[in-house]
């Protein structure tokens, strides 16, 4: 991220040197997808998420979503076009990473939300990243631009960028574990439209099933959920009134699933063996 402008700029020049960079479209595409949650969550609390307005909330969510996401695949590939770096796993490894995923390319979910029907829960992942993105941004950019460090001082300190330091190293890690247990949930909501044969749902469940296994295979968080959810059911299952009928059926859909992530496991595709790393 790009330090903020110096403090020998007058206030309007520093806040006009903000805006002009790409990075602070990237903080109002966030702030834009927190305020139309804010807004749909009013329209879904009150039985009125159909609304003309609900709709417009739900579809600029997802649109700001997809420019942000965008913003950083572009200054990533950008970055590393200037250096002359080829992307590691070729066009495999940018289909897999994280942002290109958020953003709508394959598998991608930020568009493919965007020209879904409406499911409240896919909005909550994104409405986390963004809550901390747009922290982030205030304490490292916007508040050192409104309140730039004195002479001598390196930076500027205030109980507000404090408290915002404070929030974003205390809650990170488990603001992180929420959004993978909410996607490793939507994906069970999803495998309910389809069962249900709702319109549009199996495309959904398949496209999704792929972003989930490439995410499982790069989020430590996500590897955390499933293993958490996956130890909860066996406890479940393990209680003395389950019929063995359903324990068995358990433990072969436990076994098909590892086969399917075995199989499907595209790491092996864009990781390649390197020398060994030397002890820290």
């Amino acid at each position: 991220m790009p330090p903020p402008p110096p403090a020998s700029m007058s206030l309007s020049q520093r806040l006009m040197a903000l805006a002009e960079t790409l990075q602070f479209a990237w903080f109002v595409g966030h702030v834009t997808l927190l305020l139309c949650t804010l807004r749909y969550a009013l329209s879904y609390i009150t039985f009125n998420s159909y609304s003309r307005w609900a709709r417009f909330s739900y579809r600029t969510a997802f649109v700001a979503a997809a420019a942000t996401y965008g913003i950083v695949v572009f200054k990533a590939v950008r970055a590393r076009q200037r250096q002359g770096k080829a992307q590691p796993g070729g066009a495999i490894g940018l289909a897999i990473d994280e942002n290109v995923q958020y953003l709508g390319k394959f598998p991608g979910m930020a568009l493919l939300w965007l020209f879904s029907r409406q499911i409240p829960l896919a909005i909550l992942p994104f409405a986390v990243y963004s809550t901390f993105h747009v922290a982030t941004y205030t304490h490292t950019n916007l508040l050192p631009t409104l309140q730039p460090p004195s002479q001598g001082q390196t930076k500027q300190t205030s109980a507000l960028a404090d408290n915002i330091g404070r929030f974003v190293k205390e809650y990170y890690t488990a603001s992180m574990t929420l959004v993978a247990v909410l996607e490793v949930l939507l994906w069970f909501r999803i495998v309910g439209s389809a069962i249900l044969f709702q319109k549009g749902s199996w495309i959904l469940l398949i496209f999704y099933t792929v972003f989930f296994r490439i995410r499982h295979s790069q989020s430590n968080f996500m590897q955390d959920a499933t293993k958490q959810l996956t130890a909860r059911a066996d406890a479940a299952v393990a209680n003395q009134n389950t019929p063995p009928a359903a324990r068995n059926i358990w433990e072969q859909v436990k076994g098909g699933v590892r086969q399917a992530a075995d199989a499907t496991d595209v790491n092996r595709f864009v990781h390649q063996p390197g020398p060994p790393k030397k002890a820290q």
